[in-house]
């Protein structure tokens, strides 16, 4: 992680270039400086270092300035670095400003110009200001973050695949969080143009499809082969199965999914009736082992690749992809497994990823802590959803259309949902 930053702000260039210099002698070891002379600029630097998710400890601002004052560029940056320490450089005839901008924006402390000898006029007020933005400040999440809204179906498109692809990420709530929203104003003016997601490069990507992040990310979206000797189209349990013992004999294997390996397995919280697991596994470990181990063998997975077409001519199979390209191989396998049924209710497609949910939704248990949540179904996923979401929220009711669970349950989650206090079963109930 980067050293915090200290950024400076004067428009008098030989007062700039004091400032750098004095501050560098004494914070180079545990800060970076930077220098700027315009506020439009230093806005513009405030908003990019944002987005990269650097820190700024200290602001060292000048008063007066043509364009913007000190305060006012000071009541900008804190949209987004809320917790930086404020100072203001000034002369005497601003001190008024100055003592009134600590009711405005909370200023910190200012300084009279000139502030030499730094030992004693600059250095032990900075020293006290940075011992006290340390003592609270955070270490911020060194990855990808995505920022959007819960009831925005592509954000949840987007965390799900980030989740059962394993890729960690930081969850920013633009109508609980001030920063995050900022920092989606600045590239993004537009609101359902979500989600914005930030990268530790600086860069952004707006409302992307997930093949584009899956190539930003570093998975395999493009085929290094026009021909293997296997095509596995559908990278769940059966799937990866198919891949490690292919790969295993030495076969040139492909292995294609249009979301990510694990298939609608990888989304159970618990998997307690696969062999090998004792004591249970979670689908996405489950997806994670398979995936290593089929890697490991030799097989290549392409992640966010849709299979559109499939044709054979002679003794051989193609298989063309979303994009346009066109694959060969001795031997196909189809392992797409099976669809999730959704219920014929009005509305509710509008509602997908946005408050609806089809799965465990396991990236969205966070936010339903302490809440009422229900589950329609009465097989095993809704089951192990069930289970799941009882440890977040307050009370879970599942609805079963038939009398009972006995008839597309296994026993052992039967048994665990009776034993469960905050589960409540209710069946004839249709939504």
């Amino acid at each position: 992680m980067a050293n915090p930053i200290i950024l400076t702000l004067d428009d008098d260039i030989q007062v700039s270039n004091a400032i750098e210099r004095d501050l560098r002698r004494h914070y180079r070891q545990d800060y970076r400086v930077m220098k700027a002379t315009e506020p439009a600029v230093a806005l513009e630097a405030v908003a990019r270092l944002k987005q990269r998710n650097d820190q700024i400890a200290l602001f060292l601002v000048d008063q007066r300035m043509p364009g913007m004052e000190g305060v006012a560029f000071l009541a900008e940056a804190m949209k987004f670095y809320p917790d930086a320490r404020k100072v203001l450089l000034t002369a005497y005839a601003d001190t008024q400003a100055a003592i009134a901008a600590i009711n405005v924006i909370g200023l910190d402390h200012y300084l009279m110009k000139p502030w030499s000898p730094p030992e004693q006029n600059l250095y032990p007020v900075l020293d006290d200001l940075l011992s006290d933005w340390l003592a609270t400040a955070e270490v911020p999440f060194d990855g990808i973050r995505v920022a959007g809204t819960l009831w925005s179906a592509s954000s949840h498109t987007i965390k799900d695949f980030l989740a059962r692809s394993q890729i960690p990420y930081q969850w920013l709530d633009i109508e609980q969080d001030a920063e995050a929203r900022a920092l989606v104003d600045a590239v993004s003016n537009e609101q359902h143009h979500l989600p914005v997601l930030f990268f530790p490069d600086g860069s952004t990507l707006i409302n992307p499809h997930i093949t584009t992040v899956a190539a930003k990310i570093g998975l395999r979206t493009q085929a290094t082969h026009p021909f293997y000797d296997l095509i596995i189209v559908g990278a769940g349990p059966a799937g990866l199965a198919a891949a490690v013992y292919a790969a295993s004999e030495g076969l040139r294997t492909l292995l294609i999914d249009k979301e990510t390996t694990g298939g609608q397995a990888g989304t159970s919280s618990r998997i307690e009736n696969y062999l090998g697991f004792p004591n249970g596994v979670s689908g996405a470990d489950l997806a994670r082992r398979a995936t290593a181990q089929a890697t490991r063998l030799g097989a290549e997975i392409l992640t966010a690749q849709e299979v559109t077409q499939i044709r054979v001519d002679d003794t051989y199979r193609f298989v063309k992809l979303a994009d346009g390209t066109e694959l060969s191989c001795k031997a196909l396998i189809i392992a797409t497994g099976a669809s999730l049924r959704t219920p014929d209710v009005p509305g509710l497609e509008s509602l997908s990823g946005a408050g609806v949910y089809y799965g465990a939704a396991l990236t969205e248990a966070a936010y339903y802590k302490g809440k009422h949540m229900f589950v329609v179904g009465g097989a095993n996923s809704a089951g192990q959803g069930a289970m799941f979401f009882s440890r977040y929220a307050s009370k879970v009711t599942m609805l079963v259309r038939g009398s009972s669970l006995q008839k597309d349950m296994s026993q052992y989650l039967i048994d665990q949902i009776n034993c469960t206090e905050n589960i409540e079963l209710r069946t004839h109930t249709s939504v």
